[in-house]
C-alpha cells in the first residue's frame, strides 16, 4: 500500500464515516503528509503497513525540535487517528503510536471579554461606510449567539427564524442545530440585510449567504479574524482575540449569570457535555457567591 493512497482512502473515511468539516480534513491529512515528508527526506522506504513504532519515534523526536509542545500533541493524536483507520480497514494488526506519549500540555483558553469590551468594539465601528452596518451585524451574531466563525460565515437567510427567535446553525461536521437569537441581533442583521446587502451585486452561488464581501461573495474566515483585530487595534484593547473570543464569552457570560450547562452545551453544539465543562472559565469569585447563595449551611 502507498502513502498517497492510504492518505486518499483516509481523508474519504474521514468525510464519509465520521462526517468531518473540510478544514478538519486537511488537518488530520497534514499530519500524515508531514510522517511521509520525513520519510522521503530521511529516505527510508517503509509504507504505511509497515512502519514501525521506531520509525515514529525519530519522526516524533524531530519533530519536538521544531514545533512546541501542543503542536506536536495535536500531532501525535492525528497520526493515531490515521492507524487507527488502517486497523479498523484490517491493514494492520496494531497502532504503532499506542505507547507513544504526548507531551503534558495545559488547556489554553483565550481572553474573555467584558461586556464593556464587547460594547467599546462594537461602537468602534465605522457606520459611515456600506461594511459598517454588516461588521455591526456581524459582532452582534457572535456574542448573541456563540457561534464559530465557519457557522457565521456560512450562515444564510434561508436559516433566519426571526419570527420564532432561531437561527439554524450548520456546526461541524454538517451537524445543524437551533440557536436563540436575542432581538438586537436580529435588528442589527435586518439593518444590514435591507438597507446594505440589497445594493449590492450579488454573485451566482451567494444568493442566499447572509453576509457578503463588498464583491458580493461570502466572506472568508481570514476576513472575520481582520475585521476584529482592527476593532481591537482601534480601540487599543490590550488582549490577543478572535471570533472564538467571542464564542467563550458568550459562553461565560450565561454562566455566571446562572444559566445551566446543559442548556449551554445545547447553544455551542458540543457532543459532550465534558467538553462544554472544560470549555469555560469561571472565576472562583463567581462560584463562591453560587455557593453562599445556594448552598443550605450559608
Amino acid at each position: 500500500m502507498k502513502w498517497e493512497h492510504a492518505l486518499k482512502d483516509y481523508k474519504l473515511y474521514l468525510k464519509i464515516e465520521r462526517g468531518l468539516s473540510s478544514n478538519s480534513i486537511a488537518s488530520y491529512g497534514l499530519d500524515v503528509e508531514k510522517l511521509m515528508l520525513f520519510l522521503e527526506t530521511n529516505h527510508i522506504n517503509v509504507t504505511p503497513i509497515s512502519i514501525s513504532k521506531d520509525t515514529i519515534q525519530q519522526f516524533i523526536y524531530d519533530l519536538a525540535k521544531l514545533v512546541n509542545a501542543r503542536t506536536q500533541a495535536r500531532m501525535i493524536s492525528g497520526l493515531r487517528s490515521f492507524f487507527n483507520y488502517l486497523i479498523f480497514e484490517d491493514y494492520r494488526t496494531d497502532n504503532p503510536l499506542e505507547l507513544i506519549e504526548s507531551p503534558k500540555i495545559g488547556r489554553k483558553l483565550p481572553d474573555t471579554l467584558s461586556i464593556d469590551d464587547i460594547n467599546s468594539l462594537i461602537e468602534a465601528i465605522d457606520l459611515s461606510k456600506p461594511e459598517g452596518e454588516r461588521n455591526r451585524a456581524i459582532l452582534e451574531t457572535l456574542y448573541s449567539c456563540g457561534l464559530r466563525v465557519s457557522e457565521l460565515t456560512s450562515l444564510q437567510i434561508s436559516d433566519l427564524f426571526f419570527d420564532e427567535g432561531f437561527i439554524k446553525v450548520t456546526g461541524k461536521g454538517d451537524k445543524q442545530r437551533f440557536v436563540p437569537i436575542v432581538n438586537s441581533a436580529q435588528k442589527y442583521i435586518n439593518c444590514y440585510k435591507n438597507e446594505v446587502r440589497n445594493h449590492l451585486s450579488i454573485q451566482k452561488g451567494h444568493e442566499d449567504t447572509l453576509f457578503l464581501n463588498r464583491r458580493g461573495k461570502q466572506l472568508t474566515r481570514a476576513m472575520i479574524f481582520t475585521i476584529i483585530k482592527q476593532l481591537a487595534e482601534k480601540i487599543n484593547l490590550n488582549k490577543t482575540i478572535s471570533p472564538h473570543t467571542f464564542r467563550h464569552s458568550f459562553a461565560t457570560h450565561l454562566l455566571e449569570n446562572g444559566a445551566d450547562l446543559r442548556t449551554i452545551q445545547l447553544m455551542l453544539g458540543h457532543e459532550s457535555i465534558t467538553t462544554t465543562e472544560i470549555y469555560m472559565h469561571v472565576d472562583k469569585s463567581h462560584l463562591k457567591n453560587v455557593l453562599h447563595a445556594f448552598h443550605p449551611r450559608k
